[in-house]
């Protein structure tokens, strides 16, 4: 019996996807858990999997296109069943007026369908039609490597290249490196412009923090944390086997702590009330290709330096590789950004609401300091807070980063 497979919604703000690339063609065979596509949310591009085992007969949204949440995707069923029944009954996604279907025309919009497709599975993937179909990890170890995907021959299905094929590459040397299409266009002289469609998740971050920066009346505090003790514990916790701990972990935890010392910043704001949140969940914001996640550490003040560090390195993996749930990217109650891995010493955020503040780390920077009235060479780095004044005023700002100081520069009492 066919089954009609709808736009799925894959996060809580979702209101239509993006076919980013279909994994499965009409014909294939598809099995529970198999992924039938990669769709792109206001969030994440993220794999959607088969609930459901048949033959693919029918791809109701082609790459590229969008669909509102809940309309029909694609049709799974046995090998030529007959659908004209669903499809007859379905108003295809794109349509924006609403036509009688006749039954006599569903099955030539299958054909139509099918013949794209068998078109399109004979073309060769090459860099002229931009079309390579990769899983999302063997496009990230490509990138972490250098390694251009059209080099490569795909070994899964429908020459999908995985994981193996991109491990297993060895690139012949090159006399010439051929420059980027994106160094090629700005080097070529030419005086024109180029649109770029904008995904679902740039979209997203456009209204969320457009939302935030102008409803939200903000202002930011600054502070310098001496940094020599951090230094000397991280790499005292890191001697031990198996053990790893970034100074991101320590501000994170930090937070966590000066979050229970300073409830007044863990709260949210609403028309009618100033929610007081009794649980701390820490966001934690993610560079990805599209744009920024923000991964949530769950309780983040009742877990240890370890434990946050492989939270924050499990998530940022997923949402990097596209694996990570929309759970795991709502709740958070306070978030920190950093951007000192990118050299920057000092920035400031726009607040990700419903948190009521957001912390910029900074980079860790060797400097003269005064030290028991000497001036010494020092490691210090700069925070800043941003802080929704409606719920967070200058005091309560200030209170919480001497809070959040004290932890910094004395990580033993983190550990108590």
């Amino acid at each position: 019996m066919a089954i009609v497979v709808n736009m799925p919604r894959l996060s809580d703000t979702m209101e239509e996807g993006v076919v980013a690339q279909w994994l499965k063609n009409i014909g294939d065979s598809i099995e529970e858990g198999d992924i039938l596509a990669e769709i792109e949310t206001d969030k994440a591009t993220m794999e959607f999997e088969s609930f459901n085992e048949g033959t693919l007969l029918h791809i109701g949204v082609q790459e590229g296109e969008s669909a509102p949440v809940d309309t029909l995707l694609a049709i799974i069923g046995d090998k030529g069943e007959d659908i004209s029944g669903l499809l007859s009954g379905a108003t295809a996604p794109q349509e924006t007026k609403v036509e009688e279907t006749k039954t006599e025309e569903a099955p030539k919009k299958v054909e139509a369908v099918e013949l794209a497709v068998k078109v399109e599975e004979t073309k060769t993937v090459s860099t002229s039609t931009g079309r390579i179909f990769a899983s999302p990890l063997a496009k990230k170890i490509a990138s972490d490597k250098g390694i251009n995907l059209a080099d490569l021959s795909g070994s899964g299905d429908n020459g999908r290249i995985t994981k193996k094929d991109v491990e297993g590459y060895s690139p012949a040397a090159k006399a010439t490196s051929t420059p980027s299409p994106a160094i090629s266009f700005l080097a070529s002289g030419e005086e024109k412009s180029e649109e770029v469609k904008n995904s679902q998740m740039r979209k997203a971050i456009a209204k969320s923090l457009g939302n935030s920066k102008f409803s939200a009346p903000d202002f930011s505090l600054n502070i310098e944390v001496d940094m020599e003790n951090a230094m000397r514990s991280r790499k005292t916790i890191n001697a031990i086997p198996d053990t790893k701990v970034s100074f991101n972990d320590m501000v994170v935890k930090a937070c966590a702590m000066a979050l229970v010392k300073q409830p007044q910043v863990n709260t949210s704001w609403t028309d009618s009330n100033t929610v007081f949140h009794s649980h701390i969940h820490v966001g934690v914001a993610v560079a990805v290709d599209d744009g920024l996640l923000v991964p949530v550490i769950k309780h983040t003040d009742q877990l240890s330096l370890t434990q946050i560090g492989a939270g924050v390195r499990d998530l940022a993996g997923k949402a990097r590789n596209k694996k990570i749930a929309p759970a795991e990217m709502q709740g958070s109650t306070f978030t920190v950004s950093n951007l000192g891995m990118f050299g920057i010493d000092n920035f400031t955020s726009i607040i990700n609401q419903p948190n009521s503040a957001i912390l910029s780390v900074g980079a860790i920077v060797e400097k003269p300091v005064v030290r028991n009235g000497q001036i010494v060479i020092g490691n210090t780095m700069n925070l800043t807070l941003t802080c929704d004044y409606r719920t967070v005023d200058g005091a309560v700002g200030a209170q919480f980063l001497q809070t959040l100081k004290t932890f910094i520069e004395n990580p033993v009492t983190m550990l108590a």
